[in-house]
């Protein structure tokens, strides 16, 4: 039976994916083949001896330290793309807002309590209306920085309400590329996309080469009064450079699902509390998309959507399974193998891929691998760990 430790509250409808008497779930688990968490922090000390896979039911992933999982042979999954929908319909709500004073009207009507005649509130609202007066979205100009999932799925919302949508991506993939509407007028650099819209949205992560994206630098691009939004990460904006931005005009409003000190004094600043996730939609996905990952692991050995070990998927081909993490290096696939040929081992199908140091082997076998085969296997020099699996 695989043990699950899950740290925070997991969806139920991802539990239920752990087929019943296979698993052993909850947060008591004591020495847990794999982990499943949300925000929990996870530090060194969580991660014991039999630990080989663990699980974040949500995109990013600064909460698990990945590098010593890494080091440790431990495959960390997320679930990129699960809660898109829930950030693209946060993101639709800050251009809305952005464009039309809706919470200042709310406010000021909340402000006319002490008024109890009804032709007088009226007159009053009539009066005072051309105050939180805006303008429409249709024909305004979107800048996307980043179109994977979420941004993506902005593109497609933006254009259904009419605007001129532009994107940028250096790093598009090919399934992203198949999802973006045609009508999305792809950019060569960010500066350009700066220069020519009214709302700067961010879907990009928070790699190195991105923090701070949003400079001094950058904003002296943009467009005098334009928008800018940002539900991805809360490093990929220097915070005194936007409220430098806000006190010059050069932005008329900043929208961001990240409260900040440094930007908590500062005009048409408009903050939620990490909500971009927070649905329970989002959360039921996130779960089962974690649960599907970390299930296909620890029975068959698959990877999807790992952040630390490469892509990995082997079809059963009968027989028996075991899996092979090592340092990539040149000539280890060759010493997995020689061993298997001096036990007289035929191997029924494999696969070999690697990611920066790691390489990952699954390796599907015509005999019942014994103690004496395992024990030469991680007796090879940079082989991480060997695991075996039920027969597939």
């Amino acid at each position: 039976m695989y043990r699950v430790k899950t740290f925070n509250q997991i969806a139920a409808q991802g539990l239920a994916r752990f087929p019943e008497g296979a698993f052993d779930v909850g947060p008591d688990t004591s020495e847990p083949h794999a982990i499943l968490l949300r925000s929990h922090r996870l530090v060194g000390n969580d991660i014991g001896a039999d630990v080989r896979a663990v699980a974040r039911a949500g995109v990013g992933y600064n909460n698990v330290p990945v590098d010593e999982c890494t080091r440790q042979g431990v495959v960390v999954f997320n679930t990129p793309g699960a809660n898109a929908n829930s950030v693209k319909e946060l993101v639709l709500t800050a251009l809305l807002l952005s464009s039309r004073d809706v919470l200042g009207g709310i406010s000021f009507v909340g402000s006319l309590g002490n008024v109890h005649d009804e032709a007088e509130l009226h007159a009053e609202v009539e009066t005072q209306k051309k105050r939180f007066k805006g303008h429409e979205l249709k024909d305004r100009t979107l800048g996307i920085v980043g179109l994977g999932a979420v941004g993506s799925l902005v593109a497609s919302a933006a254009l259904d309400l009419g605007m001129n949508v532009l994107g940028y991506d250096p790093a598009l993939s090919v399934d992203a590329a198949w999802r973006l509407p045609s009508t999305v007028r792809r950019m060569e650099g960010t500066g350009p996309l700066f220069a020519r819209s009214d709302y700067v949205t961010l879907h990009a992560p928070a790699l190195p080469e991105n923090r701070g994206m949003i400079d001094a630098t950058s904003l002296a691009g943009f467009r005098q009064g334009s928008v800018l939004l940002n539900f991805a990460r809360q490093e990929l904006v220097d915070e005194a450079a936007v409220a430098e931005a806000l006190a010059s005009g050069r932005l008329s409003s900043y929208f961001g699902d990240f409260p900040s000190v440094a930007l908590r004094e500062s005009p048409n600043v408009f903050a939620t509390p990490h909500l971009g996730a927070s649905t329970t939609e989002a959360e039921e996905n996130c779960a089962v998309m974690a649960v599907d990952q970390l299930r296909d692991f620890l029975l068959y050995g698959n990877i999807v959507n790992s952040v630390n070990f490469p892509q990995v998927a082997l079809d059963p081909a009968g027989g028996h399974r075991i899996g092979i993490t090592n340092v990539n290096h040149p000539g280890m696939l060759g010493q997995l193998t020689a061993v298997l040929a001096d036990a007289n081992i035929n191997v029924i199908d494999m696969i070999n891929k690697s990611q920066d140091d790691v390489a990952y082997n699954l390796i599907d076998l015509d005999t019942p691998p014994d103690a004496a085969l395992i024990a030469s296997l991680e007796g090879i020099e940079d082989v991480m760990n060997v695991r075996v699996f039920d027969p597939v």
